[in-house]
């Protein structure tokens, strides 16, 4: 069980509802970091008082740095603030809640200082997951997940003695906002539209990609690092509820499901008490009062995202670095107007089609991939 936790991307979605675990479960902060919302941050830091305040922005740092001056806390700035953050000597866990590539570099740093990592950040397994994993074997480091789907599969793996029994994975999908739309009006979804999930509550880049199913083809590249499991023993279906968050098929035919209410407090507590678990401020799932389970198949012709993601997976090395740089670029350049929905699979495609894939990379390859797959989907 964790005791004091350095939050990597505490100001976003996923980093407010980790203090709120945080605060409930009475741990300690020893460090918080941000892009560029200072007024937030000055308020997270007055209340959780962290020994580090890292802003990535160093115009944010400066004006934080002067909001704090009543305080002790130290601040930093930039890609060097994040390792450091990742890396301070009295957290034990580093929960890596950043959005993106630029999670990568200090959960690397964090892996090799042996912490337990509770990774909310899906992108650092998707682009150097093999470097990860081997990191955390060689250092001792744990990789406990905070998405909702590998969390539930990290619990219903928990009473097997040799994942020789396991059949395969299974990765529910809410289907966002267009499920059962034709491929036409999707492709011409406007942003407010795309931001509307139906279940989750998220941030603006993650909303985008569970609604072009992206996301659900990340979690499909991340499950294959985490649980070292090859892509024909992983399947996707469509869960229009959200009650049911993964499952596990054993070789007997019998299958495990972890159930709850679509809260990420639930997840983000059990990555952060694991192996123990304590009250949970989420709400209890009502059995009697749940909507009819339902499940469909995904589909591929009006989600080409998800299609991509899945010959990326088994492509294998830098592809997978080349679609989620592509991807980000592409969601970036859409959530600011310039481009259509519809276009950006067509970005992702193209990257994919023009950046050169290396097969087992070193994370200068990952990095090079990423900034080429960039360039390519923003053109």
């Amino acid at each position: 069980m964790s005791n004091c936790i350095s939050l990597l991307g505490s100001t976003g979605s996923i980093g407010r509802q980790s203090l709120e675990v945080i605060a409930a479960c009475g741990m300690t902060v020893a460090s918080l970091t941000a892009n560029r919302d200072v007024a937030r941050m000055e308020v997270q830091c007055r209340q959780f008082r962290p020994r580090l305040a890292v802003m990535m922005d160093p115009a944010a740092a400066a004006e934080l740095k002067i909001r704090l001056t009543d305080t002790s806390i130290r601040v930093a700035s930039g890609p060097e603030g994040l390792v450091e953050a990742a890396t301070m000597e009295e957290a034990d866990t580093v929960l890596t809640a950043v959005v993106g590539m630029v999670g990568l570099v200090p959960t690397l740093a964090a892996v090799r200082q042996g912490k337990r990592i509770a990774l909310a950040n899906k992108e650092t397994l998707v682009c150097a997951g093999e470097l990860v994993m081997n990191g955390a074997d060689q250092y001792g480091a744990e990789i406990v997940p905070v998405d909702s789907e590998h969390s539930a599969i990290f619990q219903c793996l928990q009473g097997s003695r040799d994942r020789g029994e396991v059949k395969r994975l299974i990765l529910t999908a809410s289907g966002g906002p267009f499920w059962g739309w034709d491929k036409e009006a999707i492709a011409s979804a406007t942003v407010e539209q795309a931001l509307k999930h139906p279940n989750w509550s998220m941030g603006a880049k993650i909303t985008v990609d569970s609604a072009t199913l992206m996301n659900k083809g990340l979690e499909f590249i991340e499950a294959m690092r985490l649980y070292r499991m090859p892509p024909e023993k992983i399947s996707i279906v469509v869960h229009r509820e959200s009650i049911i968050h993964s499952l596990v098929e054993y070789c007997d035919n019998a299958v495990l499901a972890q159930l709850g209410v679509p809260d990420m407090r639930l997840p983000i507590q059990y990555a952060l008490t694991w192996p123990a678990r304590t009250q949970a401020a989420a709400k209890p799932l009502d059995l009697l009062t749940c909507p009819p389970l339902t499940f469909h198949a995904p589909d591929y012709e009006a989600f080409p995202c998800l299609s991509l993601a899945l010959e990326a997976a088994k492509t294998g090395g830098t592809a997978t670095a080349i679609l989620n740089g592509a991807n980000e670029a592409a969601v970036g350049l859409f959530l600011a107007g310039q481009i259509s929905f519809g276009e950006i699979a067509k970005r992702v495609e193209r990257a994919l089609a023009q950046v050169p894939v290396v097969q087992s990379p070193t994370l200068e390859d990952v990095l090079e991939a990423d900034k080429e797959a960039r360039q390519a989907a923003g053109k």
